[in-house]
């Protein structure tokens, strides 16, 4: 089984707050081990988490070897105050804050960097986002810090022109990266980042009653021709499906993940290939220390 590019451990895929209130008073060490374990016994031996501000995931990556999962964390994502992102992390007003919270996530043994650079989508307005997007110099930046200590970028954005400032930028994967375009694609490849659509996050929750269905399953059939166009277009596409996030439970969200996967780009053969090459990058380059320093 292919691994878990983009999860929350900290998350139940119900009930959010629910969920991060059983460790408020501390990482829920029984809870945790109960995920990993469902893991395991579904051959899911690598987990990428998104971070937390509860230190669930980085006792996650240190619980991880005793069930032979290879997990990896930023432990926290980082945003900017007043922007989306203060649900699994840190704010800073100034890129000094930034940097000190860099220092902070060295210090808790993070494995690479988690940005909060754009809002979420707002399922019942297609093409919406929750907030906008930070300007392109404060995300060079950002990348320039994080790089500079050696630490690679995984970074949350959606809306087409917010994911091209992430990628002129040289993040090293966008997450989501809802309503792309051509000039996306083709960046994508240029760049070399790593795309996690985490499509099961729609996907998953037509039906639900949650949402507008007719703005959800347009959003998911664009993401959907997307990837097909993102594979086309020979760029590094690799699973991770926001487990945690509402209607994707663990474990069962990396196999949705691939069904969807499946339904974008009918040849499995491929397909496999192409994603195994993916999890390779993602494996090899969200490793503390991976990174080649700036000049």
């Amino acid at each position: 089984m292919f691994g878990e590019c983009h999860a929350h451990m900290i998350m139940d895929g119900v009930s959010f707050r629910e969920a991060a209130a059983k460790h408020r008073n501390g990482p829920d060490e029984a809870l945790i081990r109960q995920v990993l374990s469902a893991y395991q016994k579904q051959g899911v031996l690598f987990i990428r988490d998104g971070g937390d501000n509860l230190g669930v995931s980085r006792l996650a990556a240190d619980l991880a070897p005793e069930y032979s999962i290879d997990y990896r964390t930023p432990v926290f994502a980082i945003h900017h105050r007043g922007y989306y992102g203060g649900i699994v992390g840190y704010a800073y007003d100034s890129l000094k804050e930034y940097a000190q919270l860099v220092q902070g996530a060295r210090a808790q043994r993070c494995d690479f960097i988690k940005t909060m650079t754009a809002g979420i989508m707002d399922f019942d307005h297609e093409g919406r986002l929750s907030c906008p997007g930070l300007p392109k110099q404060e995300v060079s930046e950002m990348v320039h810090i994080a790089h500079s200590e050696g630490y690679s970028v995984m970074t949350h954005f959606n809306g087409a022109d917010h994911i091209k400032v992430a990628l002129e930028a040289g993040v090293d994967s966008i997450e989501h990266g809802n309503f792309m375009d051509a000039e996306c694609l083709s960046l994508l490849k240029e760049t070399g980042a790593v795309w996690c659509p985490t499509i099961a996050v729609t996907g998953n929750i037509i039906g639900s009653g949650r949402y507008d269905d007719t703005v959800l399953a347009s959003i998911h059939n664009r993401q959907l021709a997307n990837i097909q166009r993102a594979f086309s277009f020979g760029a590094a596409v690799a699973l991770g499906s926001d487990a945690g996030a509402f209607c994707v439970p663990h474990p069962q969200g990396i196999l949705d993940e691939y069904e969807y996967f499946k339904q974008a780009v009918p040849d499995q053969a491929f397909l496999d290939a192409r994603l195994a090459e993916a999890e390779v990058t993602v494996r090899e380059r969200f490793k503390a220390g991976n990174v080649i320093m700036e000049n």
